[in-house]
């Protein structure tokens, strides 16, 4: 999902930064929430771990230009599930921020559009999850109707922010449009594939409750809202 050089440029660049804010400040909040909750050693594990994920899924995990932009495995419901919503935040604009310096400083100009990209849509599945996963049920109980539901939000949640992008950095030409639906489409491998890591991650975590029961992970991993 990372927006192509050139899609938006110049004045226009100023609404990511807006849009980039917004979702840093509502970063913090949950950041805050989550370290009041379990205090600050747990949050920055979980926020480490999610940002050396996501390095790898940006920069190791297979990923290839289709229109607008290009087709990665986020995973973004798997570091929600995983490690709760500020974690997971903080995890995919640091990923996203390191494998730009480090190897893709040509996307840089673009990071604002990019992390907007990934945090808005990661907010989505967070207020989805409270409202089709009940609270007596821990993560690693869910359904493959639950995953599917929580990994269609966020990668819909893409797509539409890169439309978005696209076509307010392009505007409506056909090859823009087509553009933009080439890469649609492109994407709906990942929301048959995402799912099935999903459960199989949830699997993992069930069979060795141990480990996934350390305070790195969300307590929402193996325990119910209630316990």
């Amino acid at each position: 999902m990372h927006i192509e050089p050139e899609v938006v440029t110049g004045a226009k660049l100023v609404l990511s930064y807006g849009t980039a804010a917004g979702a840093a400040a509502y970063t913090a909040k949950t950041a805050m929430d989550s370290v009041r909750e379990k205090g600050v050693v747990p949050f920055a594990g979980g926020a480490i771990v999610a940002t050396a994920l996501t390095f790898v899924f940006f920069q190791l995990f297979p990923h290839f230009p289709v229109g607008v932009s290009e087709v990665h495995l986020i995973l973004g419901s798997t570091l929600f599930l995983l490690f709760g919503v500020a974690p997971a935040a903080a995890g995919l604009a640091l990923g996203l921020l390191a494998q730009g310096m480090f190897f893709a400083p040509i996307d840089l100009p673009q990071y604002t559009m990019n992390v907007t990209t990934l945090l808005v849509p990661l907010f989505m599945v967070s207020a989805l999850a409270k409202r089709i996963i009940a609270p007596n049920t821990a993560y690693v109980d869910l359904t493959y109707v639950q995953a599917l539901k929580l990994s269609t939000a966020f990668q819909a949640g893409v797509v539409g922010w890169v439309a978005f992008w696209a076509i307010y950095g392009q505007g409506f030409a056909a090859s823009n449009i087509a553009a933009v639906a080439s890469f649609g489409g492109a994407y709906m491998m990942v929301i048959l594939i995402e799912p099935l890591v999903d459960l199989a991650v949830l699997a993992a975590a069930k069979t060795l409750r141990d480990v996934a029961g350390s305070a790195v992970f969300t307590k929402r991993l193996t325990q119910s809202a209630a316990e």
